[in-house]
């Protein structure tokens, strides 16, 4: 299931892009891609997202930026201590007072303060794994965005399968009396072929065909499929293996209603049931 996510964060000097995409994939591929000396961030993406998601390729990417640093000023109390007595001892001749700009001008008394570096890395990955989860969040989110969609587009495609199956039901080749004159028009052909087959013979014969001309079975088995699909949108959830299996059950249904059709109709019916389960799986392709 596709989604996109972006989260951008700063802190302590420092600047940062979180952005994530995920696209189709039968089994959940994570690929992440992160400055050097980030790599615990990786670690943490790799342990959290399969919490979250079970499925698709996952795509995350994190810049970072440092900002020119700026060291913190103090003030040297020991060296203010005495240029102030000194200035005390000139204006005792006489001289006027210091300034106080003049005796911050004075080299020594402010000086920079440089910060711990490692403790500034460990609040910015702090911060960063903080953002990472929003942004699985917001993936999250995306994704169950589009998979609403996507419901409204799969029920679609199973009311197009379900109005085929009932137009094959309706097709004169899938009724009672049209499958008795085959077995009577198929039996004669039978005994015009091998007038001393035995009755023993006749009937394993009789039964192969009406089973080859009888897909009623199999269009139980397709609505079946249809119920079961409905109950699994309803349920929602990481369904995606599930649906893929059943897609491939529709089909096998499919191809052997075409199989045992004699009729042109109903494999113009067959046909087109196979597109459409064909469009489905596609779909399915698509949700979790």
């Amino acid at each position: 299931m596709t989604g996109f996510a972006r989260v951008d964060g700063h802190a302590d000097g420092y600047s940062w892009t979180f952005e994530v995409k995920s696209v189709n994939g039968r089994n959940l591929d994570i690929r992440c891609r992160q400055p050097a000396g980030f790599d615990t961030l990786e670690a943490a993406a790799r342990a959290e997202i399969p919490k979250r998601l079970a499925r698709g390729s996952v795509n995350l990417n994190l810049t970072v930026t440092r900002s020119q640093s700026v060291s913190q000023l103090r003030i040297n109390r020991e060296l203010l201590a005495q240029v102030l007595e000194l200035a005390r001892e000139i204006e005792g001749a006489g001289a006027a007072p210091p300034r106080l700009d003049s005796l911050l001008a004075v080299r020594g008394i402010i000086e920079p303060v440089e910060e711990d570096e490692g403790d500034a890395r460990d609040r910015v990955e702090a911060a960063l794994k903080v953002d990472l989860g929003r942004l699985i969040g917001e993936l999250v989110t995306a994704r169950l965005s589009e998979g609403a969609r996507l419901v409204t587009v799969l029920n679609g495609h199973l009311d197009e399968i379900e109005r085929l199956i009932t137009a094959a039901a309706a097709c004169a080749s899938t009724q009672p009396e049209a499958l008795r004159e085959r077995l009577r028009s198929q039996v004669a052909a039978l005994l015009d072929a091998a007038p001393a087959l035995p009755e023993e013979r006749l009937a394993q014969e009789a039964a192969i065909l009406i089973a080859k001309a009888d897909v009623r079975e199999e269009m139980d088995r397709l609505r079946a499929h249809i119920q079961a699909a409905r109950d699994m949108l309803a349920e929602g959830g990481a369904i995606g293996r599930r649906f893929d299996f059943l897609c491939q059950e529709f089909n096998r249904e499919a191809n052997t209603l075409c199989s045992k059709s004699a009729d042109v109709e109903l494999t113009r019916i067959g046909l087109s049931l196979k597109a459409s389960i064909e469009q489905l799986r596609e779909q399915v392709q698509n949700i979790e």
